[in-house]
């Protein structure tokens, strides 16, 4: 009898385990057609948008920003986050938990984002829609159809730009805008492109040097398209645009700088915080600990003052760094020279510290012409690090290192060109970018410097540690703007008095942090946590902690939320700290 019991009990036990097994599967199933499904039409939104990061898929057109198109995209996405409800992740097996965590946060922070509308700012100090465009302009193109493409493109700006002009007037009607006081300036990138006549044009570029394997009657024929294209739609367009912006939006737009001044303020701002660090911190909690990082950090830097043998105080060390010639390049080729050395410097070492490197290698250019007034001091992402030329005397050498390894190697242009190469991850996890992750892992880079002895004198030490200190005063500049009523000039105190940033940095970087509430929130808070993760799995693991095997496992990522880099660490931890590619081997 007994054995019938235990016989009947092993039935059942098996009988519920492929239940489940059934269940968990259609489960999967059900969640990977709501993302599938999702990106796909995602992907057909955005086609033709471009950026300094990422390229949409090559279209004829440019985006639909509309009204309509944006109350669509909001039902849609409410429609998928209603789907994803219905989905249990202790249900998902294998990655898909993962996946669920990552697809959320994606879902949601888009549909905030129509919530709060903010496609009617869709400019800030730092990046604009129609400087994008631009970097259309400049990608290279290799056959006629691909030049016939960008044609059409272009005869679509006049439509792209009257519905962003509808939508601006949007915000404006609603007291939703970017501050009047960080606008001065940011109609020159506009006004060029409608004085720049003929050849001369930005969106000309792609026709100045033609493929070969074009014949020559074609590319004649392209180029006088190009010619007429530009001058019968892109300069109008253009030109609508900077009348619109000097006489309507430059003059109408709101005096104030605190997102928490707007419409519903408080609520964004607590929104784009979570956007952009992916936790639930406050305001309060975030200033606080930006003050608490400012004065460890500064101890820091005291100390690599005495090793320097400078014999002054705090403030005139920054005054010498600021205008001794020595620390600043003599020309913009000196500085990219250096730039490209830096790198050079760490293809020597990174094998020792990151496993799995891409196969994409990067370029070292200018920030062109067009941007680099107002443009940070580098940028790095998928093949490329831009070094900004403009205003040598505010191109400090001694930065240049931290600069370097936070934008190209082993920071953004490492990292974002291994996420799109995980061929073993879902698409939304290969090319989107979460800024907590993204630029929380080229901040943690600058510190690996350390590690990698990057950091030849105590000048560049000490712009290492300025540049830490420069990510954590965002803490408190970003919230002290933004929640406390900062004024400009009190922000600016504030990073003056407690980094090496120059005068010409300092006003670009705050006008940029007023325009932008939030994002300048994710570098400190990320880094944070990656540190915070590694010595978590340096403590749990002892001698068997690989630094390769844990850089692996956070690189293998693509971009995630922080809470799920911590809880994918803790899963490393467990499985004794192999690298994710140990089974590849």
């Amino acid at each position: 009898m007994n054995k019938l019991i235990v016989s009947l009990s092993c039935a059942v036990c098996l009988a519920i385990a492929a239940v489940q097994a059934h269940a968990a599967d259609d489960t999967s199933a059900r969640f990977r057609a709501v993302y599938t499904q999702e990106w796909a039409w995602r992907q057909a939104q955005f086609k033709g948008a471009d950026d300094e990061d990422s390229q949409g898929e090559a279209a004829d057109h440019l985006p639909k920003v509309d009204a309509a198109t944006q109350a669509e995209r909001e039902r849609y996405w409410a429609e998928v986050l209603k789907k994803l409800d219905g989905i249990s992740p202790a249900q998902l097996h294998g990655d898909d938990p993962v996946n669920y965590a990552v697809y959320r946060n994606q879902i949601e922070t888009l549909l905030a984002d129509q919530r709060f509308r903010t496609w009617e700012m869709p400019f800030n100090s730092d990046t604009a829609f129609w400087t994008n465009l631009g970097f259309t302009a400049r990608h290279p193109l290799r056959t006629a159809e691909e030049y016939r493409r960008y044609l059409r493109q272009l005869d679509d700006i006049p439509r792209y730009f009257d519905e962003q002009i509808a939508n601006m007037r949007a915000g404006l009607a609603r007291g939703f805008s970017v501050p009047r006081v960080t606008l001065t300036g940011r109609d020159q990138s506009i006004a060029d492109v409608v004085n720049a006549k003929g050849d001369d044009n930005l969106f000309y570029t792609p026709f100045r040097r033609m493929p070969a394997l074009i014949p020559a009657d074609v590319q004649a024929q392209l180029r006088a398209q190009g010619r007429e294209t530009i001058q019968r739609s892109v300069i109008p367009a253009y030109a609508k645009l900077l009348d619109f912006m000097r006489n309507t939006y430059m003059k109408q737009a709101r005096t104030t700088l605190a997102a928490e001044s707007m419409p519903n303020g408080k609520a964004f701002y607590r929104t784009q915080i979570r956007e952009f660090t992916t936790l639930d911190m406050s305001p309060e909690a975030i200033h606080q600990l930006g003050l608490k990082e400012v004065a460890r950090i500064r101890q820091e830097m005291d100390q690599t003052i005495r090793d320097s043998g400078f014999k002054g105080s705090f403030p005139e060390f920054l005054h010498y760094l600021r205008t001794d010639p020595k620390f600043y390049p003599k020309s913009g080729e000196e500085l990219l020279k250096d730039a490209a050395w830096v790198a050079k410097r760490v293809d020597g070492k990174i094998d020792r510290y990151i496993g799995r490197l891409p196969r994409q290698r990067f370029a070292i250019e200018p920030v062109p012409a067009d941007l680099a007034p107002f443009y940070t001091g580098g940028r790095g992402g998928p093949g490329i690090y831009l070094v900004n030329t403009y205003d040598l005397p505010s191109r400090p050498l001694y930065s240049l290192t931290a600069l370097t390894l936070h934008e190209s190697a082993p920071g953004h242009a490492m990292q974002m060109p291994l996420a799109a190469e995980h061929e073993g991850l879902p698409d939304f996890r290969r090319y989107t970018y979460i800024s907590a992750y993204g630029e929380g892992w080229a901040l943690y880079s600058e510190r690996l410097g350390v590690e990698m002895e990057m950091y030849d004198t105590p000048y560049d030490r000490f712009g290492y540690l300025s540049y830490q200190m420069w990510r954590a005063c965002r803490l408190v500049v970003d919230t002290g703007i933004h929640h406390l009523g900062w004024t400009r000039e009190q922000a600016q105190a504030f990073m003056r008095d407690h980094t090496a940033l120059s005068e010409h940095e300092i006003e670009t970087e705050v006008d940029r942090y007023i325009a932008w509430p939030g994002q300048a929130l994710s570098y400190y808070l990320g880094e944070l946590a990656i540190v915070d993760a590694r010595a978590k799995a340096e403590k749990a693991l002892g001698e068997r902690f690989d630094i390769r095997a844990f850089h692996d496992t956070v690189l293998s990522l693509g971009s995630v939320p922080l809470p799920v880099l911590q809880q994918q660490v803790d899963a490393f931890i467990a499985k004794g700290g192999k690298s994710p590619y140990a089974q590849e081997k």
